[in-house]
C-alpha cells in the first residue's frame, strides 16, 4: 500500500474550543482513508486533547503528532497588554513535538500559557520557550504568526530579526516557515516573502492548510459557530470570520496541486513526520509513594497489618471464609501494585474522620471490596449484601481501581487541603471536564444565530427525543415529524445541516465537580495545567486522560445530604440526646411506612414525584427494596418498565419466572427480576463457567453495546453453560435475558451505600422530625423555593416554623420549644460575622432589653445600618419592640445612640456603677407610628428574606386559588410539554424585553404557595394585559406548558387578577350550613350576600336533624371577592365556604 506524500501538520480539533470543527475521530478516520502516514493536532494554546488524539490515532495505525498553536506575547508573558495595532493578545506559533523530550516540553510551555502569561489567551514568550525549546519543531503560523504579521505590516526587518530568534532558540533543524493558501490575498503577499527568506537564508519551508473544518461544504456550518463563540449573529458584518472556505481537511493530492511550486514544502511534512518519534508510557501507573511506617519492611506488609486489624473491628474473631477473601482480594491487590493506593485512601479518610468531616458509607463498586470495609474507605459489610470484588478490581484485566469518596460537602476542602499538603501543592489538582453541545442544545444555538423565531426553532428541539445518545441522525429516523420540516422546509433543513456538522463539539471547559488528581511529582511533569476564567488550577486532560497516563485519580464529592445528618446529630446532641446512626435496626416498620407514604422530602435519593409514585405503588419493607428502587429508578429500566415488573412480582401479582433453576438463588432477592451488575456476573459464573474476572468483560462489554465482543461472548457463555448441562436453546435464552437486562444494570454495591444513607436520613425525619428538618433548612438557606417546599413540608408535618429571633436564634435554623427557629444568616446583609457578634454578646451579657439596649452592645462595624433594617424587617426584633414599623422608624436614632454609649464607654466616661456621666446621650424613645398592615408585613419579610414566614399573600385569596389552580407551581417538574395548565400566584419579578423582531415580551416570576414559576407572555398578551403588571399584584394564569433543556416555564395565553377571577369566569358560591342558624348569624349572612351583588350562583347545603338538602338560591346571585368570602368565614366557619368551578376552560362568562 503506497502511502500519501503528504501529512497535515497544522489542524484544530474541537478542543479548539467553538473555533475547531474537526473531530478527533473524524479526522483519524479520514486521514487513514487518504493513506496519510502521520497527523497532528494543533489546537490553540493547549493539549486538551493530545490523549485522546493519541490512543485514538495508535488505532488507526496513524502516527499521531502531538503539537499546538501557541500564542506568543509580544514582550514579556508577564506584561499583559496587546500589540498597538494588534487585535490579537499574542503572535501565533506552531510547536510540535519530536520526541518524549519535547512532550514534556510542551506540557511545561502550555501550562505557563496559562498559569503565567494568561492575558485573553494562554501566552507564553521567548524566554520560555528557550528554556523548554528541546525536542520540539516549530513552524511560523498563519498570518498571524509574528513573521508574517510583520511582512503585512511593511517591517521586514522585525520579520527578519523574528526568524533569526526561532533558529536560535529551536535550531536550524527544526524551524520552518510555513507556507498557506486559502485563496487569502495576504497570504499570497507573506508566501513570496518567505520563499525570499528561505531560498536566501537556506530555511526550509513547509505547507500546509489551517484545518478547522473536515469538508468545504462545512464552511457556513463553521461560521455559525464562531457565532455562538461570539454571541453574534450570522446576518451582522461587524464579527469575527473566515473570509475563506479552504480551512478545511484537504486530501494530499489538492495540496499537491497548491503547492506545485514549491514542492520541497509539501516534502517537508514528510521530513517533520519522520522526525516527530514520540512514545506516551500509557496505563503505568504513578502513584504517589505512601511512607512506610517503621517496623514494616513493604507497603504490602503495611497493608495486611492493618486489614488484619480492621478484619476483627468488624467481625470480632473472623471466621475462616472471611480470612480467605481477605486474602483473595489482597492478593489481587499485590500482584497489580496498589497497595500504596488503598493505604493514600485509608490515610485521608481516617484524617476526615479525625477532624469531623462525615465520610460517606461507600459509594460505586468499592463497597463490595472487604479490604475497603475493613479499613474503613466503606461502612457497608460486602459479605452480608453480597458484593462483588471482581465488580470493583478485576484480576483479569489491571486497570486503576476507582474509589470516590463522599464526604459532608462543609467538609470536603478540608480534606482537599490535607491531601494537597501532604503531597505538595504542585503534585495535587482537580481535573477538567468538557460540556459539548448535545443535539438539542446545539439546534437552538444555531437557530439563534440564523435568527430564526425562538418558537419556531423550540418546536423543532422539542421534536428531537431528550435521551442520552441522542443525535440528529437518529431523531430524524424516528421522529417523522421532524423529517417532514427537514424535507419540506429549506430554512429548517439549513439549520439540521448546520447543526449537524456542529453536535457532540466541545462548547466549554470547567472544573470537574469532584476530580482531583494526585501525582508522585510535580503534575506538569505528567500533565499540562489549565486556568479557569474564575482562577481555578484544573489539568487540561480530563479523567480518561489522566487515567490513561497513569496517574492517581480520585472523586472528592461532596455531598450535602452528610452535612444534614451532621448538623441533626449536633442538635440532638445539645439536648443531650446521642444516636449512633451507624447501629441503627435496620428493619424499623415506622421507617418503611415514612416511604410507603412517599412523605419522602429531604430523604437522599427518593424524593422526586416519580420516585413517590413509585413507593406507594412498591410498599417497601426491607433495605433492599430500597436498594433495588436506586438502581431501577433511571431512565433505561424506567422506559423497559423493568421497576413495574419488580413490584407486581413482589405483590404476587406477576408469577416469578426463572429460565433455568440455577438462576433461582441468584434473582431471588429480586423476584426473579435482573436489577444489578453482580447478578450478571455470577450468573456468567454459575451458569457458563466464567471466573469472575471474565464475568466482568462480559458485563463491560453490554454496558457498551460492543457487538462484535458481544457476538463472542454469545459463543463462549453458550459453550460454558453446555458444559454445565445446559441446551443450547435454554443458554440462548439466558445470554438474551442477561443481555437485555444487563444494559440497564446497575451496581449492588453503590445502590445498597445510596439506600442506606437515604434510610439514615428517613430514621431521622421519623424519630426526630423537628431536628432533621431545622438541619435540611439550613442547607437549603440560600434556595427560596426549595425553603418554600420544606416549609410546606413542616406545615404538613404540624412543627411550627417561627421568625429569627436575635434573643434565642443562631446562624443556623434551630430547635426552640419545639418548633424550628429561622436562622439568622438567612436574613439578607446578615453575615456570619454580624451573627457571631450577635450571639457572642448576648451570650456574655444576656437578652437583649430593647433595641437601644442592642446597638448599645453589638459591635456596629460588623452590624450596620441595612443588617439591623433587615433584622426588624424579618421579625427577629419582634421579641424586643412593640411593633416592626417603629423599630424600623428608629433604627438611625437606635445606630447613633450606640454608638454614643461605646465611644463613652470607650473613653471611660461611664462611672463606676454605671451611671450616665454628664457626657452620656440621653436614651430615645420609639417612635408612635402606625403599625404595618398583614400585608405590608409579608412584603418586609419578602424583601428581608426571600420569602414569607408569617403567612403567605395568597392566603387572602385561597378558595380563589384552589378553585380555579390545576398546577401547583411546586409541581411544575412532573408537567408534560404542552400541556394546558391553570396556574395563580403573587408577581415577584417582571422583567420587558425586547425580541429580535424589535416585539416586546414579558418574563415573569411567579411565586404559589409550593413554590416559584417563570411565564412568557408575548406581545399580543402583554398589550392587552400591561396594566396588571405590578410586583405584588396577585394573578391567575391561563397557559401551558414549555419544556427546554428539562427546564419549565408557562407560556402564558391570558391573565386576570385573583381576586376578580371569580367574578370574570364561571363559579359558584358554596356554603354549607351545620343546624339551624340563630337570626343574628342568619340575617349577617343574607346582608354579606345582598351586597355583593354578581353573576355567581349560590349553592346552599343545609345539614340538620339527620338529614342533607342541597339547593340552589334563587334569590341571590353574587360577586364571590375576597371580602365577601372572608365576611362568610367569620359567620359560618372556614371550613363551610368554598367555591366550586362550573367549567375546566378559560372561558369568560358571556
Amino acid at each position: 500500500m503506497s502511502l500519501a506524500e503528504f501529512v497535515h501538520l497544522h489542524n484544530h480539533s474541537q478542543y479548539s474550543l467553538l473555533d475547531g470543527a474537526c473531530r478527533i475521530d473524524d479526522m483519524l478516520k479520514t486521514a487513514e482513508k487518504m493513506k496519510m502516514p502521520a497527523l497532528a493536532i494543533t489546537d490553540h494554546g493547549n493539549l486538551f486533547g493530545a490523549i485522546d488524539f493519541y490512543t485514538k490515532a495508535r488505532k488507526h495505525k496513524v502516527k499521531p503528532i502531538i503539537g499546538i498553536e501557541t500564542y506568543v506575547a509580544p514582550e514579556s508573558r508577564h506584561k499583559k497588554a496587546g500589540l498597538k495595532g494588534f487585535t490579537e493578545s499574542g503572535y501565533h506559533l506552531v510547536l510540535l513535538a519530536k520526541n518524549e523530550t519535547g512532550y514534556r516540553n510542551l506540557i511545561k510551555l502550555s501550562s505557563i500559557g496559562y498559569t503565567e502569561g494568561f492575558y485573553h489567551k494562554p501566552r507564553i514568550d521567548k524566554e520560555v520557550m528557550r528554556q523548554y525549546g528541546d525536542g520540539l519543531i516549530a513552524c511560523s503560523a498563519c498570518l498571524h504568526g509574528e513573521v508574517a504579521r510583520n511582512i503585512l505590516n511593511g517591517r521586514l526587518d522585525d520579520a527578519e530579526r523574528a526568524v533569526r530568534e526561532f533558529l536560535d532558540i529551536f535550531g536550524k533543524e527544526n524551524f520552518y516557515l510555513e507556507l498557506q493558501d486559502h485563496g487569502i490575498e495576504e497570504e499570497y503577499r507573506v508566501r513570496q516573502t518567505l520563499k525570499q527568506i528561505a531560498k536566501r537564508d537556506e530555511i526550509r519551508l513547509v505547507a500546509t492548510n489551517d484545518c478547522h473544518y473536515m469538508k468545504r461544504e462545512h464552511a457556513k456550518a463553521h461560521d455559525a459557530l464562531l457565532c455562538i463563540q461570539t454571541g453574534k449573529l450570522l446576518s451582522e458584518t461587524d464579527r469575527m470570520k473566515y473570509n475563506t472556505d479552504e480551512i478545511y481537511f484537504k486530501s494530499a493530492e489538492e495540496m499537491i496541486a497548491l503547492f506545485s511550486d514549491t514542492p520541497e514544502a509539501i516534502e517537508n511534512t514528510l521530513r517533520i513526520a519522520e522526525a516527530c518519534s514520540l512514545d506516551i508510557d500509557l496505563y503505568k501507573n504513578k502513584v504517589p509513594k505512601f511512607p512506610i511506617p517503621t517496623g514494616f519492611e513493604t507497603l504490602e506488609d503495611y497493608l495486611k497489618f492493618q486489614c488484619d486489624q480492621g478484619l476483627r473491628v468488624r467481625y470480632g474473631e473472623p471466621r475462616p471464609e472471611l480470612e480467605q477473601r481477605l486474602n483473595y482480594e489482597l492478593s489481587v491487590i499485590n500482584r497489580m501494585g496498589y497497595a500504596g493506593y488503598f493505604l493514600i485512601v485509608k490515610d485521608f479518610i481516617d484524617h476526615a474522620r479525625s477532624q469531623g468531616v462525615r465520610v460517606g458509607p461507600g459509594r460505586g463498586s468499592a463497597a463490595g471490596s472487604i479490604v475497603s470495609y475493613c479499613l474503613g474507605i466503606t461502612s457497608l459489610d460486602p459479605i452480608e449484601y453480597g458484593l462483588l470484588f471482581e465488580r470493583f478490581l478485576n484480576p483479569e484485566r489491571i486497570s486503576m481501581p476507582d474509589i470516590d469518596i463522599d464526604f459532608a460537602d462543609r467538609g470536603r476542602d478540608e480534606v482537599i487541603d490535607y491531601v494537597t499538603q501532604k503531597y505538595g501543592r504542585a503534585n495535587v489538582a482537580q481535573i477538567i471536564t468538557f460540556g459539548s453541545m448535545a443535539a438539542r442544545a446545539v439546534v437552538r444555538d444555531v437557530g439563534r444565530v440564523m435568527s430564526l423565531p425562538y418558537g419556531e426553532v423550540d418546536a423543532i428541539a422539542k421534536l428531537i427525543p431528550n435521551e442520552i445518545d441522542m443525535t440528529l441522525e437518529k431523531a430524524l429516523e424516528r421522529e417523522p415529524e421532524l423529517k417532514k420540516k427537514y424535507e419540506g422546509d429549506e430554512r429548517i433543513k439549513e439549520l439540521i445541516d448546520y447543526s449537524k456538522v456542529l453536535e457532540g463539539l466541545s462548547r466549554h471547559a470547567s472544573t470537574h465537580a469532584a476530580g482531583v488528581v494526585i501525582a508522585p511529582g510535580p503534575i506538569t511533569d505528567y500533565a499540562p495545567l489549565y486556568k479557569s476564567n474564575k482562577d481555578e488550577i484544573t489539568t487540561q486532560y480530563d479523567m480518561h486522560g489522566i487515567e490513561a497516563i497513569g496517574l492517581l485519580k480520585m472523586d472528592f464529592l461532596g455531598l450535602r445530604t452528610l452535612t444534614v445528618i451532621d448538623d441533626c446529630l449536633h442538635l440532638l446532641e445539645k439536648n443531650g440526646i446521642s444516636v449512633d446512626l451507624d447501629h441503627i435496626p435496620l428493619d424499623d416498620p415506622e421507617i418503611y411506612r415514612l416511604f410507603t407514604r412517599a412523605e419522602t422530602v429531604g430523604i437522599f435519593q427518593f424524593e422526586s414525584a416519580g420516585m413517590r409514585e413509585y413507593l406507594k405503588k412498591l410498599k417497601p419493607t426491607v433495605l433492599e427494596d430500597l436498594t433495588v428502587m436506586n438502581a431501577l429508578y433511571r431512565p433505561g429500566p424506567l422506559d423497559a418498565h423493568v421497576i413495574d415488573t419488580y413490584i407486581e412480582c413482589k405483590h404476587g401479582k406477576r408469577e416469578r419466572a426463572y429460565i433455568h433453576p440455577k438462576l433461582e438463588p441468584i434473582l431471588r432477592e429480586t423476584y426473579g427480576v435482573i436489577v444489578f451488575q453482580e447478578q450478571v456476573l455470577k450468573i456468567a459464573q454459575e451458569l457458563a463457567g466464567y471466573t469472575l474476572g471474565e464475568a466482568d468483560i462480559l458485563r463491560k462489554a453490554m454496558g457498551k453495546k460492543q457487538a462484535e465482543v458481544m457476538a463472542k461472548q454469545k459463543g463462549i457463555f453458550i459453550k460454558g453453560a453446555a458444559g454445565r448441562g445446559l441446551d443450547k436453546k435454554t443458554a440462548e435464552r439466558i445470554f438474551e435475558q442477561i443481555e437485555t437486562f444487563g444494559r440497564y444494570g446497575f451496581v449492588k454495591a453503590h445502590s445498597a451505600c445510596y439506600a442506606y444513607i437515604a434510610y439514615q436520613t428517613a430514621y431521622l425525619k421519623v424519630h426526630h422530625p423537628i431536628e432533621f428538618m431545622a438541619a435540611l433548612m439550613t442547607s437549603e438557606m440560600s434556595n427560596t423555593d426549595r425553603i418554600m417546599e420544606l416549609r410546606n413540608e413542616c406545615e404538613r408535618m404540624e412543627i411550627e416554623l417561627r421568625p429569627p429571633d436575635i434573643n434565642r436564634g443562631f446562624g443556623h435554623f434551630s430547635v426552640d420549644s419545639k418548633a424550628i427557629l429561622f436562622g439568622l444568616t438567612a436574613v439578607k446583609n446578615v453575615g456570619q460575622s454580624a451573627v457571631d457578634s450577635i450571639v457572642a454578646v448576648r451570650e456574655k451579657g444576656g437578652p437583649f432589653k430593647d433595641l437601644f439596649d442592642f446597638t448599645s452592645r453589638v459591635d456596629l462595624r460588623l452590624v450596620n445600618k441595612r443588617t439591623i433594617e433587615n433584622l426588624v424587617m424579618s421579625g427577629a426584633m419582634d421579641s424586643i419592640g412593640t411593633h416592626r414599623a417603629a423599630l424600623l422608624a428608629a433604627v438611625e436614632p437606635a445606630m447613633a445612640y450606640g454608638s454614643g454609649i461605646q465611644r463613652d464607654i470607650e473613653s471611660g466616661q461611664s462611672t463606676l456603677f454605671g451611671d450616665a456621666s454628664p457626657g452620656e446621650l440621653a436614651r430615645p424613645r420609639l417612635p408612635d407610628i402606625p403599625s404595618w398592615s398583614d400585608m405590608e408585613i409579608l412584603a418586609r419579610e419578602k424583601e428581608s428574606l426571600g420569602y414569607w414566614i408569617s403567612g403567605h399573600p395568597l392566603d387572602t385569596y385561597r378558595e380563589i386559588y384552589d378553585c380555579f389552580v390545576d398546577l401547583k407551581l411546586g409541581e411544575m417538574e412532573n408537567a408534560a410539554d404542552n400541556m394546558k395548565i391553570k396556574a395563580a400566584g403573587i408577581l415577584s419579578k417582571i422583567k420587558i424585553q425586547a425580541s429580535r423582531a424589535g416585539k416586546q415580551f414579558a418574563v415573569l416570576s411567579l411565586e404559589d404557595f409550593t413554590g416559584t414559576g417563570e411565564v412568557i407572555i408575548f406581545s399580543d398578551i402583554l398589550e392587552k394585559r400591561r396594566l396588571l403588571l405590578k410586583e405584588g399584584n396577585a394573578v391567575l394564569v391561563f397557559g401551558s406548558i414549555s419544556v427546554r433543556d428539562d427546564k419549565r416555564s408557562i407560556k402564558g395565553d391570558d391573565m386576570t387578577l385573583l381576586d376578580t377571577a371569580a367574578r370574570e369566569y364561571p363559579v359558584a358560591l358554596r356554603v354549607r350550613i351545620e343546624n339551624a342558624l340563630d337570626d343574628e348569624r342568619r340575617q349577617a349572612m343574607l346582608d354579606s350576600l345582598s351586597q355583593n351583588p354578581g353573576e355567581s350562583d349560590v349553592i346552599i347545603e343545609q345539614n340538620g336533624n339527620g338529614k342533607r338538602v342541597v339547593y340552589k338560591s334563587t334569590r341571590y346571585r353574587v360577586n364571590p371577592n375576597h371580602k365577601l368570602l372572608k365576611h362568610l368565614k367569620n359567620i359560618l366557619g372556614a371550613e363551610n365556604i368554598r367555591l366550586q368551578p362550573l367549567t375546566n376552560s378559560a372561558t369568560k362568562r358571556s
